[in-house]
């Protein structure tokens, strides 16, 4: 031992002294020892950018020369040196004393040297994203790098610059949907990252729509009507009364049963003969009627689709509309060729969306949608079949499974028409006989909701789809319980069971069966 039994030596960390008590050549002896031993040390740390070679890769090829082997004595001065890779900027941190950083620095110098071009080029296949989309962001990305790595060693680092410009190519092979990239390890480097944040899997979004109307008409029509004649097969004279609002007196005498709907009441003697057409000779016509229509629409289209992708669905019919009336005549004796231009029009429901997921689940939506159906009311001057259209534009924020109405109609018109003949439709209680009167009240509510869905993975998607798929196979197990009239023996068609994929359908459960389509709920 170094210590005597004699002797004793004690630490006092207070102030960082050692005590020692021995006899004095004893304690030269230790004081020479720990004179030196107490030295400052030269370990430090040292950063080494690489440009060619792979931090990580150089930093595992040095781990493995530095692995201790059998029967080898082992340093005990300065430990063993440390080497950390930074993948971040591509750099190896070293650290130990100063010859074994000259040492690390040797070798790590040889590993960072060029390849051969022809082992610059790599195959990526992607997963999810398209190699003709991420083309055009990788050649931006590439010619930003090699412009930096210039500025960046225009001092004396020009020719690595020159480097990773030169012999770059990015191509896309759509049958593998991979890219084949041709450039310098640290270019590479980078746009291998770039391409693992771009190559990912995007949320989609359902959206479901839910168009409410609700609309009552109510119409009512008292008129009455007067016509006579004197006998017209010589010379004689023709009057009475024709109002637009009803049927005409004229169109009931040539035909009885063309008075059209609701209550007519007419007297008549016998017939006469007008323009050399015989009709009844009908006195006064009477006509009343009273409508009410009333309607309960509800639809709720619905589509998923890709975050920041549009898409469409239209359920419609193809209606064509007369553009125009043309007449060609023939070269031969005159003839005429009539024809009409037809232009095809869908007619029906439209939705058009693009969804934006925002930070925190919020969703930006760029709506389009129409309603639009072919009227069963003529409208006066009208040559042509007539639309009724409802439409929305708009752009909206909205929470993962918020409802947001979109926009409305609340429609309340009276309108009240009166014909008379000057006048004698003026006169108290005798006037109702010369005048037609028409009452028609329209009410119509109409709203428009949206609700969309943020579908971050298969299992939530999977429950949405199996609660639609669900809802359709319910109605038809409703209609196959009814049976087929008139073929007893014949059933119904039947979805087959919801296919269960993992657990996820196992919370997929049947939706109730509604009068109507209902959303989503969240």
């Amino acid at each position: 031992p170094l210590i005597p039994q004699q002797g004793h030596m004690a630490a006092y960390p207070g102030t960082n002294v050692l005590i020692i008590s021995d006899r004095a050549e004893n304690i030269e002896r230790l004081v020479s020892i720990v004179r030196r031993m107490d030295q400052q040390s030269d370990n430090e740390i040292e950063v080494m950018p690489l440009q060619y070679a792979s931090a990580a890769e150089v930093v595992r090829i040095i781990a493995a020369l530095n692995r201790p082997q059998a029967g080898m004595p082992q340093a005990v001065s300065g430990g063993e040196p440390s080497v950390i890779a930074d993948e971040r900027t591509n750099s190896v941190l070293i650290g130990g004393d100063k010859s074994d950083r000259l040492r690390l620095r040797m070798v790590i110098s040889h590993l960072d040297t060029p390849l051969d071009r022809g082992g610059n080029t790599h195959v990526i296949y992607l997963k999810y994203s398209k190699a003709e989309d991420l083309v055009k962001v990788l050649t931006g990305v590439s010619t930003s790098i090699a412009q930096d790595k210039k500025g960046g060693q225009a001092a004396g680092g020009g020719a690595a610059a020159a480097q990773a410009q030169d012999g770059l190519s990015i191509q896309a092979d759509e049958a593998a949907n991979a890219l084949v990239i041709t450039a310098s390890p640290d270019v590479f480097r980078s746009l291998e990252s770039v391409i693992r944040q771009l190559d990912i899997r995007r949320a989609q979004v359902h959206v479901e729509a839910v168009i409410a109307e609700i609309s009552t008409d109510k119409a009512v029509e008292l008129g009455i009507q007067w016509r006579a004649t004197d006998d017209l097969d010589g010379a004689g004279v023709i009057g009475g009364t024709n109002f637009s609002s009803g049927t005409a007196i004229n169109t009931v005498a040539a035909n009885p049963l063309a008075a059209g709907d609701g209550l007519n009441l007419g007297y008549f003697e016998g017939t006469t003969t007008i323009l050399g057409k015989e009709i009844l000779n009908l006195g006064v016509l009477v006509k009343a009627l009273a409508a009410d229509a009333g309607s309960n629409i509800l639809s709720t289209p619905n589509l998923v689709t890709l975050d920041n992708q549009e898409a469409e669905i239209v359920v419609a019919q193809n209606v064509p509309f007369v553009t125009g009336s043309y007449t060609n005549t023939g070269a031969t004796e005159g003839a005429t060729n009539p024809f009409q231009t037809i232009q095809r029009e869908d007619v029906g429901l439209t939705l058009k969306v693009k969804p934006q997921i925002n930070e925190g689940d919020a969703i930006k939506l760029e709506i389009e949608q129409e309603i639009s159906n072919v009227s069963n009311k003529p409208v006066p001057g009208a040559t042509d079949i007539v639309t009724n259209k409802r439409s929305i534009k708009t752009t909206v924020m909205v929470d993962d499974k918020q409802m947001i109405v979109l926009g409305g109609l609340l429609d309340d018109n009276l309108s009240e028409s009166v014909q008379k003949v000057p006048l004698l439709g003026d006169l108290p209680v005798l006037g109702n006989l010369f005048k037609s009167r028409s009452t028609n009240k329209v009410k119509r509510n109409l709203m428009v909701f949206m609700q969309p869905s943020i579908l971050r993975d298969a299992a939530y998607t999977n429950e949405v789809s199996a609660g639609k798929y669900n809802f359709m196979r319910g109605l038809q197990t409703q209609m196959r319980d009814k049976g087929v009239n008139l073929l007893p023996d014949e059933e119904a068609p039947l979805l087959p069971d919801y296919p269960r994929v993992g657990a996820a359908s196992a919370t997929a459960e049947t939706q109730p069966l509604p009068e109507a389509p209902a959303p989503v709920s969240p």
